[in-house]
């Protein structure tokens, strides 16, 4: 794959998610976060796990190099990564709005270049740094360029911008150092469904086939398309992009967020509205053109 379909593919993904935040909500009207949560990546890896089956049948899965963590360490710590990002996203969508989490979530777009450069010493090009800043103001732009009335639900949104970030660096990596893609997103999937659920249990009155059906519209297009889709052309994608641009492409899923709702739900953007979405647009095109332009002028 060139990288300019990787970043298309990635622009797909943020479209997919863009759209996820409501049903996510509307989830949270009839089940608990962690049941919620267990049972669309349950479904998720469902959607991915013959792709994975048939990838696994053509060729064994590339050995880590020694030295390196094994194989079902990397799929351990990517599937808890997973689950902790959707869980305390999840968990904050119960007392937050959405606007406000589509917003803190944003914020692990700034973080990824941080993380990358602390995990594995890669200096991004110097226009990541202003880009990541613009998108996240953009986002607040888009969301109403409002003070955020920060709530508990809030808190919980900003601990997952965390393990987003550090996921966003670790899956590309991953995905590439095994030659599995399918099999590490299908793994991620399972891992998470199974912590989810687990901690339903724990802590979550338990399931009822009733609830179950009244969220299986939300728990349909959050596993079979946000999870199963979405998250399985990132793992593809990033193999072939850079994890700081990665996040900045990702983070349009903001701008597609509210295109949809303008398209679908009559809702309509304020002027501060539309900066915002030329902001990060503007934001991810000088990221992508000037590290070219400079390497076109070295030449």
């Amino acid at each position: 794959m060139k990288r300019w379909q990787a970043d298309g593919l990635l622009l797909m993904v943020a479209a997919i998610w863009g759209l996820a935040f409501v049903p996510q909500s509307w989830g949270m009207a009839s089940l608990g976060p962690m049941a919620f949560t267990g049972l669309r990546f349950a479904l998720g890896a469902l959607v991915v796990a013959p792709l994975a089956w048939r990838e696994h049948r053509r060729a064994a899965p590339a050995q880590p190099a020694s030295g390196g963590p094994p194989r079902w360490a990397l799929l351990l710590g990517l599937g808890a990564l997973i689950f902790l990002g959707a869980a305390l996203q999840q968990i904050g969508l119960v007392t937050t709005s959405v606007t406000n989490a589509s917003f803190l979530t944003a914020l692990y777009v700034p973080g990824v270049p941080l993380v990358a450069w602390l995990v594995f010493r890669r200096r991004p090009h110097p226009v990541i740094w202003p880009a990541a800043l613009g998108c996240l103001a953009g986002t607040w732009l888009l969301t109403g360029a409002q003070p955020v009335a920060m709530v508990v639900g809030d808190w919980w949104v900003i601990a997952s911008s965390l393990p987003w970030a550090l996921h966003v660096v670790l899956v590309g990596w991953a995905a590439g150092r095994l030659g599995a893609p399918y099999t590490v997103a299908c793994a991620q999937f399972v891992v998470c469904a199974v912590l989810s659920l687990v901690a339903a249990a724990l802590v979550e009155p338990p399931l009822a086939w009733g609830a179950v059906r009244a969220a299986a519209g939300a728990i349909a297009y959050t596993g079979l398309v946000s999870v199963g889709i979405g998250y399985t052309a990132q793992v593809v994608a990033q193999r072939y992009t850079h994890e700081a641009d990665a996040a900045l492409l990702l983070s349009s899923e903001t701008v597609f967020a509210a295109v949809f709702g303008a398209l679908l739900a009559g809702d309509r953007l304020s002027a501060a509205g539309w900066a915002g979405c030329a902001l990060i647009l503007g934001c991810i095109v000088a990221a992508q053109l000037v590290p070219l332009l400079g390497r076109k002028h070295e030449r």
